[in-house]
Formats: structure tokens, C-alpha cells, sequence
């Protein structure tokens, strides 16, 4: 599979389930899954930008993966995990369309 589709097949899913977390009700179960998807994804593609030596993009989704982190959870409240969630949503949706990444030859 080509690496940009790789990529934007499962920031999408990651994307997905942030902006699904913002629709309230849901149990606690979610957000520790939620944690797991979007911590894997942007720790890859953290990955995939230091295959391409693209230091900016491994900095910011390394970030993003330490924060949703599930390991070492960090507590904040519902507020301002809404926020995070939607910046970060945003941010993932973005990034489909500005980073792209070249095959390796």
C-alpha cells in the first residue's frame, strides 16, 4: 500500500474517534480505547516522519502521542479534554492533506 494512503487511512480513523469522543454519554471505556488509537497512530506516524527526516512533523505528533499516552495517563477534566480532542482532531484532518511522504528508493 502506498505510504501517504497508509497514512491517511489511519489518521483518519484516529480523527474519527476524537471527534466521536465529543458526543457525550459515553463510558469510561471509550476514552481509555481512544487513548490507545490515537496514542498507536501519531506514535507511528511520529515514526514515519523520522524515516523521512521530517523533524517539525515527529516533534508535534510525538507530542500528541505522550498526551493521549495510555500508559502514563495524563488527568485533566472533561472541559479541556474537549478541546484537546477537537484541536487534535482538526489538526490530524489537516495533516492528511499537508504531509505527504515520498517513497524511500
Amino acid at each position: 500500500m502506498e505510504l501517504n494512503k497508509k497514512k491517511n487511512i489511519i489518521v483518519s480513523i484516529a480523527a474519527l474517534f476524537l471527534f466521536v469522543a465529543l458526543i457525550d454519554g459515553w463510558p469510561y471505556g471509550f476514552f481509555t480505547l481512544l487513548r490507545f488509537v490515537v496514542f498507536a497512530v501519531t506514535a507511528y506516524v511520529a515514526w514515519m516522519a523520522y524515516e523521512q527526516q521530517r523533524e517539525k512533523w515527529i516533534w508535534i505528533f510525538g507530542f500528541i502521542a505522550v498526551l493521549f499516552n495510555p500508559f502514563f495517563p495524563i488527568y485533566l477534566n472533561r472541559d479541556l479534554w474537549s478541546i484537546i480532542d477537537l484541536v487534535t482532531g482538526l489538526f490530524l484532518v489537516v495533516s492528511i492533506f499537508v504531509l505527504k511522504f515520498a517513497r524511500k528508493s
